[in-house]
């Protein structure tokens, strides 16, 4: 058997309705954190709000999220090897967010009160995601 590459050992095609979910799930929470800060009424008429606030976290999961092996292929198999993962994956992928917003959308700041909203709320929305995810199926 030929050793597998990096990759293929963390990503496994059957974990795609996992994935699709934890980027909605992700999405929904940014959205909520957006809307304490600004109304849907700002948030029409410019869409640039939420993709400033969301953008850098997404980006952060869509890196870190297959190298730490959030949908390997034991991650899509039971709550109790998903979860861990998930949370395991967002807490490298909020801290590149928090970068990404500090050094390239510097006017947006990173206070400590929204580093540790944005660690935790993203774990939990994550973690509750993932179980009803599992619950449902």
């Amino acid at each position: 058997m030929a050793d597998q590459s990096f990759f293929e050992q963390r990503l496994d095609a059957s974990t795609w309705p996992i994935a699709a979910g934890d980027l909605v799930a992700l999405m929904a929470f940014l959205l909520v954190g957006t809307l304490q800060h600004s109304s849907v009424e700002q948030l029409s008429a410019d869409p640039a709000i939420y993709l400033l606030a969301a953008g850098p976290f997404i980006l952060g999961w869509l890196l870190c999220a297959p190298l730490v092996g959030a949908y390997s292929p034991g991650g899509g198999s039971a709550p109790n090897s998903s979860i861990p993962l998930a949370i395991r994956s967002w807490l490298p992928a909020a801290i590149v967010g928090l970068l990404i917003r500090q050094f390239a959308l510097p006017d947006r700041g990173v206070e400590v009160v929204f580093a540790v909203i944005m660690l935790v709320g993203g774990a939990l929305a994550l973690s509750i995601w993932r179980f009803l995810y599992f619950k449902l199926r």
